[in-house]
């Protein structure tokens, strides 16, 4: 059974209950295509996380989407105004690696994004999952 933490005030030993989450009958957690998840966590230098998004998303994430990977996000982090993730969906490993070298092989990323970008970024962290029931909706 699934449960829904529910906070009814800031201190936990009182304030914390723990309910039933009700998923409709008719609902199933294998549903779905199974996808590979690429849960992507970016940090970039101080200050840079507006400029880095601004091209990001003008030229980095249409170029996703004409060669077959989706993205979900940008998310920015309420903690540090520097950071934020992003996921890239793919339907095996091998196309995984296919999409991800035609991306990083590309003229764009060569000749332009990598010199505009990684220079931005303090670290990045990228975590493959699997998401056998296609909970993640592109």
């Amino acid at each position: 059974m699934l449960y829904r933490l529910t906070m009814l005030s800031s201190r936990l030993p009182e304030s914390a209950s723990l309910r039933p989450l009700r998923i409709p009958r008719h609902h199933r957690f294998d549903e779905g295509p199974k996808m590979i998840v690429e849960m992507r966590t970016y940090r970039t230098k101080p200050g840079m996380r507006t400029r880095f998004l601004e091209v990001f998303r003008a030229k980095s994430i249409p170029e996703h989407a004409r060669l077959g990977m989706p993205i979900l996000g940008p998310f920015l982090s309420v903690d540090d105004p520097d950071a934020f993730v992003f996921m890239r969906g793919f339907r095996d490993a091998a196309t995984r690696a296919a999409l991800a070298a035609s991306f990083y092989e590309s003229r764009l990323w060569k000749d332009e994004l990598e010199a505009v970008l990684m220079p931005m970024l303090e670290s990045y962290d990228v975590v493959a999952v699997d998401d056998p029931g296609g909970r993640m909706r592109w």
